[in-house]
């Protein structure tokens, strides 16, 4: 076997945490190797697809701080490529009217002085048509929000992460990591080292954790990614402005559904349940539980008149989930050259640009430009545990 090649940082994992945090390397000079186990690009993580919501509206005020970076950066990489990343559409928030969940929402948006609609039934209709607003239930719009064209939010990162000289190496699927002051990265095309690593690798976290010695108490679901058609072609179209919409809890779900305008098939709405089922991530397809769209199904029959209420298209997508559902942004507690992003559990695509500024600056051995102390491993206490 040749020697291994040297680089400042290797980041395993070609999503979209991973690519940005590569681009941000690549950035501050750092020669850098970004690592994907797929033929790029692909579809079995989490990343791929052609839209993501992006909003400030979040139950958590320190995601509505962080969002508000995230906006600058993603103008500023549309700025730097050329290339149009956002529309802004605006995304409805419904929700039981004196419910938990919605008046947090309703809270933050608030406190952080966010550009908000609140709506009644009254004037419903004449600024959301198409849409039946239940009895009790509550309706505001995140003015800021809208659409990000997510695949090609990908490629750009990653082609500008090129164009600064970083190198990405597809179809490498990563075998070994030894810590230690000069991190060791052994793949299935050759070994490479580094002064620091960064393990971006979504759903198959756990498995290269394990070479550290360490494993993260995560969940990898399998989500149902339902398309639903227009009885009128364009009722809900992104180009007229329809906004991308959540409604929180209530009595018949327990987790969030979203939805986005239609866009990337024409004449079919995004429409999904935030929850699934569990999975092996190479064995994801073997699972065919669908309750979650009989759940969607019975939400689209009330609130989404101009739509079959049967889904189109059915695919799929992975979420890894944490017990708390936030983020792991952390360093590895025994070797701090070691630098994880994981757990991003459903809604950290947006977060993609401040992720990567967030996870660049760990492994260069930086003050962090956020509070990372909601995304600390510390907090899982028993449940992080040593691997076997």
């Amino acid at each position: 076997m040749t020697s291994a090649k040297e680089y400042d940082c290797i980041v395993i994992g070609a999503g979209v945490h991973g690519s940005f945090t590569a681009y941000e390397l690549a950035k501050r000079n750092k020669k850098t190797l970004l690592l994907e186990q797929f033929i790029l690009p692909h579809s079995r993580g989490s990343s791929h697809g052609q839209t993501r919501i992006i909003r400030k509206a979040y139950d958590h005020d320190f995601y509505t701080r962080m969002m508000e970076d995230n906006y600058e950066l993603w103008a500023q990489l549309e700025r730097e490529s050329g290339v149009k990343l956002f529309r802004q559409t605006g995304l409805l928030v419904m929700g039981p009217e004196n419910s938990k969940d919605y008046l947090n929402f309703k809270d933050t948006l608030e406190k952080n002085n966010i550009p908000t609609v609140h709506l009644h039934k009254g004037n419903f209709s004449k600024h959301i048509p198409n849409v039946t607003l239940a009895e009790g239930t509550a309706a505001m719009v995140d003015i800021t929000a809208g659409v990000l064209f997510a695949d090609r939010a990908l490629k750009t990162a990653q082609d500008q992460f090129r164009k600064l000289g970083g190198v990405i190496r597809d179809n490498t699927m990563v075998t070994n990591i030894q810590p230690g002051p000069v991190v060791t990265v052994t793949t299935s095309a050759g070994v490479y080292r580094a002064k620091s690593i960064v393990i971006t690798a979504g759903p198959w976290a756990n498995r290269l954790l394990a070479h550290t010695g360490l494993q993260l108490p995560l969940e990898v679901v399998r989500i149902n990614v339902c398309y639903w058609k227009e009885k009128v072609p364009g009722t809900y179209n992104v180009a007229k402005r329809f906004p991308c919409f959540l409604q929180t809890e209530n009595k018949d779900t327990d987790e969030h559904i979203y939805g986005l305008p239609s866009n990337e098939y024409p004449g079919l709405v995004k429409i999904c349940y935030h929850n699934g089922s569990p999975t092996d991530p190479d064995q994801r397809d073997k699972v065919t539980d669908r309750s979650d769209i009989n759940v969607l199904k019975r939400f689209v029959s009330n609130c989404f008149p101009g739509l079959v209420p049967d889904p189109a298209v059915v695919e799929s997508c992975m979420y890894t989930l944490t017990p708390d559902r936030h983020f792991v942004l952390d360093r590895h507690p025994a070797h701090s050259n070691i630098v994880i992003g994981a757990g991003f559990s459903g809604h950290g695509f947006k977060m993609g640009p401040l992720v990567g500024k967030l996870l660049s600056e760990l492994s260069l051995g930086e003050m962090p430009s956020h509070d990372l102390s909601p995304f600390r491993i510390r907090r899982f206490q028993g449940h992080a545990k040593a691997a076997l």
